[in-house]
């Protein structure tokens, strides 16, 4: 289960569930950002809640800090830019996260789904093209081109994907309550239609 999976577990049962996704999305974002951009800590103070001396401690919190700590994906920098690139274990643990969400389909279904977006530039079309081949082979089903959902936990999963393909920023993962007109997305899934 993955850090934004954690998180709105714990938001849900303490209540004020749609304000704590909002925060879990932007939180994610600037995590991700100063994960990978030196001093984008700084930016931290210009967002609510934010304290002055507050420590925060971004390895633990960020998906790609809990995958480098455990030695899938490592850190290296490349013509002054960070990039996470995935490693053998990493590789390793891409097949074992596919086939443990491929299991998690048999379990009853938490009522949320994932929704993926992304927004790869035309220079980098084959990266682009190829996400799309996983995502539709994966077993997602494509909302718009770009916009793609699953309904059950693959945090880890797209974690990785973007460490492989070096997508990082480009994507994003969000967890959802409520989806307008999903009973088609309900159906596809075999999933309980209201």
């Amino acid at each position: 289960m993955g850090t934004l999976e954690r998180s709105a577990r714990r938001e849900r049962r303490l209540g004020a569930f749609q304000q704590a996704m909002l925060m879990a999305v932007v939180l994610g974002g600037v995590v991700l950002v100063a994960a990978t951009i030196p001093n984008a800590a700084q930016l931290l103070r210009f967002f609510p809640g934010f304290k002055k001396g507050a420590r925060f401690n971004y390895k633990a919190k960020s998906v790609l800090g809990r995958l480098a700590e455990k030695g899938c994906i490592e850190f290296v920098e490349e013509r002054g830019k960070r990039y996470a690139r995935i490693t053998e274990k990493g590789e390793q643990m891409l097949k074992f996260e596919t086939e443990k969400v491929a299991m998690a389909k048999k379990r009853r279904w938490d009522r949320r789904w994932r929704i993926v977006i992304f927004d790869i530039p035309e220079r980098r079309k084959s990266v682009r093209s190829k996400l799309r081949r996983y995502m539709q082979e994966y077993g997602f089903v494509r909302l718009q081109d770009s916009v793609w959902v699953y309904p059950h936990d693959c945090e880890d999963l797209i974690a990785l994907v973007k460490a492989s393909f070096r997508i990082g920023a480009d994507v994003l993962y969000l967890i959802v309550e409520r989806l307008e007109h999903d009973t088609h997305l309900r159906e596809h899934f075999a999933l309980p239609v209201e």
